[in-house]
């Protein structure tokens, strides 16, 4: 059953506006007050005031939930709760050590249950974390370690996930989201499954100020600015850009320019780059 709810079109603005239906998907709207953090807004700005980032500023004020991305549970846990978090696309779960009885949030994954317990082992089931070694060949993966011990960094938003290709000399091989095939380190740890929220995609926002409610400003083209604002700028009515490549506002290139540096150590691992769109 989908989780997408479509509005009817009661007004202009809610035509087209679909959201996700937290009450299929939630089993609380009550964050645990012990992990959560006030996050402060930057707008896009360094500590000069000056905009590096473009097109930031505004939105609804939130609380980030704390989240523990190594997963330490030695004696495992159990799941309490699904959760809305503010700060990301996934959903989250609320989760109790069964040794201690601290409390923590963690990612949620498809297929975790509340009220389940999960301990620590080898075995192949979703929401498990494993090393990348006892991954069999052909698995949907996400959360994965860029380095052992270091915590998940990769395949963290919502319905995301990596598909285990092969195996080799102490190196587990990846196909990622974006096409890209990448080797880790075989002690790397993953998460079974892919994220939850996996419809996240599908949302479709509607009107501008949801989009300003997220804290998103809006983006001018450049074409119809004036020459002195962009290299795009001038001309009379629906006119072309008039140069051999698009340019950014500074006069740099704007399309098909390779930003990965030449020297970047962790280029060895990576197989196949992400293909283009």
């Amino acid at each position: 059953m989908s989780s997408i709810k479509v509005y009817k079109p009661t007004t202009n603005a809610r035509r087209k506006t679909s959201v996700i239906n937290y009450k299929e998907s939630l089993t609380t709207d009550k964050p645990f007050k012990k992990l959560l953090v006030k996050k402060s807004k930057t707008a896009g700005r360094n500590q000069s005031g000056k905009i590096t980032v473009r097109h930031h500023g505004g939105g609804a004020r939130k609380l980030i939930r704390q989240i523990d991305f190594k997963r330490n549970f030695p004696e495992g846990f159990k799941v309490l709760t699904v959760e809305y978090d503010p700060g990301r696309t996934a959903f989250i779960s609320l989760v109790s050590d069964l040794q201690s009885g601290v409390k923590k949030y963690i990612i949620n994954s498809q297929g975790i249950e509340v009220d389940k317990k999960y301990i620590p082992s080898n075995e192949i089931f979703d929401g498990n974390q494993v090393q990348l070694k006892f991954v069999p060949v052909g698995t949907a993966v996400s959360q994965v370690e860029f380095k052992p011990n270091q915590g998940s960094r990769l395949l963290r938003s919502a319905g995301t996930y990596a598909t285990v290709t092969a195996k080799d000399d102490g190196y587990v091989t990846l196909k990622l989201a974006s096409g890209e095939i990448r080797k880790f380190q075989e002690n790397c740890t993953c998460v079974i499954s892919r994220v939850s929220n996996e419809e996240h995609n599908l949302v479709r926002l509607g009107k501008a100020g949801r989009s300003r409610h997220m804290g998103i400003r809006p983006t001018v083209r450049g074409k119809v600015m004036n020459p002195v604002d962009h290299p795009h700028g001038g001309g009379e009515a629906a006119n072309s850009i008039g140069m051999a490549y698009p340019k950014t506002p500074w006069g740099k290139h704007a399309l098909g320019v390779k930003t990965r540096s030449k020297s970047n150590l962790s280029s060895k691992f990576i197989v196949k780059r992400r293909t283009k769109k």
